[in-house]
């Protein structure tokens, strides 16, 4: 058997390593259960470049490939329309999981690496239930967060957060109000968005000059 099915160019290469932050997410999401893996396809005897939770099956970097993975891969290769596939297993100890297999293309279209995920389905109920249950942990919990269908709808939602904020904060003098809206909307990645200046300036009454004004005097 050969050793790779796939020569990476460098291009491929940064492709596969965009995936580890993937791969990092990915297991914060689904919690200590889940076991994310990156498979580099140039390495078969060492194919797993980055593993996430490896304690779950006792892998680690650099370690190969699975018979079961690669005769997955080989059916890729064999049907160009499958690139990602799903199947339950066990382990060697016996533990059940839930498997996912996706393939990871480079700049020709061709299979470079696979992004894996394992969910053991030992986990109780209450170690799910506990994963998906919002604390005080960090920042970033407990955030209300609401989908839009439309840039503009976007951009407004953001207006009406941050004229809220800024009306209610008694310290803020009338004459600066449209300023510190400017600031929240430009902390918020708003003006990264076509037409959000223009349509900004046109809710808040103001010229698009002064719109940029604000953002040019946050930038020094």
């Amino acid at each position: 058997m050969e050793n790779k099915i796939a020569i990476l160019t460098d291009h491929d290469k940064v492709t596969l390593h965009s995936y580890f932050t993937i791969a990092e997410g990915t297991a914060e999401f689904w919690g200590e259960n889940c076991e994310v893996v990156v498979h580099d396809l140039s390495r078969l005897d060492s194919s797993v470049v980055k593993i996430v939770n490896g304690h779950l099956s006792g892998r680690h970097t650099g370690a190969p490939i699975s018979e079961v993975t690669l005769s997955f891969v080989n059916k890729m290769l064999a049907t160009p329309t499958l690139r990602h596939v799903t199947y339950f297993a066990k382990n060697k100890r016996g533990d059940a999981f839930k498997a996912s297999i996706s393939a990871i293309e480079g700049e020709k279209g061709n299979i470079i690496g696979l992004f894996c995920i394992n969910y053991y389905l030992t986990a109780s109920l209450l170690s799910l239930l506990q994963n998906f249950t919002p604390s005080a942990k960090t920042e970033n919990e407990n955030i209300s967060e609401t989908f839009v269908e439309n840039a503009e709808e976007l951009m407004l939602n953001a207006l009406e957060e941050a004229k809220k904020a800024v009306y209610d904060n008694l310290s803020i003098s009338s004459s600066n109000k449209n300023k510190e809206i400017v600031s929240i909307l430009y902390q918020k990645g708003i003006f990264n968005l076509k037409d959000s200046v223009i349509t900004i300036a046109n809710h808040l009454g103001i010229s698009k000059n002064t719109v940029y004004m604000h953002i040019r005097n946050m930038n020094k």
